[in-house]
């Protein structure tokens, strides 16, 4: 590894050099007890692969709040903890099955997008291609986890490039203003952040264009630098902003395994959980999927409370400043 990290720099000292791990490259944890020396420094990354297969069929076998926090415990024990540690951490190779048929994969998508989001890790996905000329001795074969089609001209899943768009801009570092920190409530199922509509209406929305959160030592949700809070009113109904924020409706405990449901309690004792609509509304539901039952799926109510802070200039992605297929098709230098 070191020989190799030498060579790469000895033939170009201006690119950076990028370390993989063992194990299918998702084990880095041996630098923890035996870190990296080198005759440079400022250029080196370490680069990590996760998919839903990387823990068989974990995902379709167990109960998706418990499955994602020993996933997550363990990327964070195996390569996380590199960021912790200063060092930069490149997933160079993330993705699924993006007909959205296999149960594995989705599920491990929407605790993954978390983790990416939390740790504010760049990352590749695989594929970009829909077919090979030829593969495992198939003519044409099709790749599922392609963004495009099986010929290339349309874009597998629209739904998908949306998620993964929030993902492109930093969160932390590079952008964002020293002392303007503050959180985002971000939505991993749809790739999108808890965004305001005043008076009182919260929806999700891009999270560029997101308010700024602050989670309190009371467990109170404000809007940044205002008095208004999150706040639950009955079952089935709206979450609202309000100025009173010292009730119990107005407290999220991060619960389950996953710590990716925000539940409140309301005034007859009952526990409600933040959760989306259809018309991607934020609501209170019933907390669902917390423990054992593998059967459902809670990821409509998964939230993740993301560090940022404001941007010093408005930014976009790239997916969002073009349709998708143009977006992809000017990548490949065919439009």
């Amino acid at each position: 590894m070191v020989k190799g990290a030498e060579a790469v720099h000895a033939a170009n000292p201006d690119v950076l050099v990028i370390l993989s791990g063992l194990n299918f490259d998702t084990e880095l944890s041996f630098i923890r007890d035996r870190p990296v020396s080198l005759t440079f420094n400022g250029k080196l990354v370490f680069e990590v692969h996760r998919y839903g297969f990387t823990d068989g069929g974990a995902w379709v076998d167990g109960n998706p709040n418990e499955v994602c926090e020993k996933v997550t415990a363990n990327i964070k024990k195996t390569s996380g903890f590199l960021v912790d540690q200063g060092w930069p951490l490149f997933v160079s190779e993330f993705g699924g099955d993006l007909r959205g048929t296999n149960v594995n994969d989705n599920r491990y998508f929407n605790c993954f997008l978390a983790l990416l989001a939390e740790l504010d890790l760049d990352w590749a996905h695989w594929t970009l291609v829909g077919s090979y000329y030829f593969r495992e001795g198939v003519i044409g074969m099709e790749e599922f986890y392609g963004l495009l089609t099986w010929d290339w001209t349309q874009v597998r899943s629209t739904s998908f490039l949306n998620r993964i768009q929030a993902l492109q801009l930093p969160f932390r570092g590079p952008g964002i203003i020293q002392g303007f920190s503050y959180q985002l409530i971000f939505h991993p199922l749809t790739g999108l952040c808890i965004i305001s509509s005043m008076p009182d209406k919260l929806m999700l929305g891009p999270c560029s264009v997101s308010n700024g959160w602050k989670y309190t030592s009371q467990k109170t949700l404000l809007v940044d630098g205002t008095n208004f809070c999150i706040r639950a009113k009955k079952e089935r109904e709206f979450a609202t902003l309000s100025t009173t924020c010292s009730d119990p409706n107005s407290k999220w405990e991060m619960i389950s395994d996953s710590k990716l449901h925000l539940s409140s309690k309301l005034g007859d004792g009952s526990n409600v959980c933040l959760d989306v609509d259809d018309n991607n509304n934020i609501v209170t539901n019933a907390c669902k999927c917390l423990s054992k039952d593998k059967t459902c799926d809670p990821a409509s109510q998964w939230f993740k409370l993301v560090d940022s802070g404001k941007r010093s200039t408005t930014s976009t992605s790239t997916f969002s400043m073009f349709n998708s297929a143009e977006i992809l098709w000017k990548a490949l230098g065919l439009i």
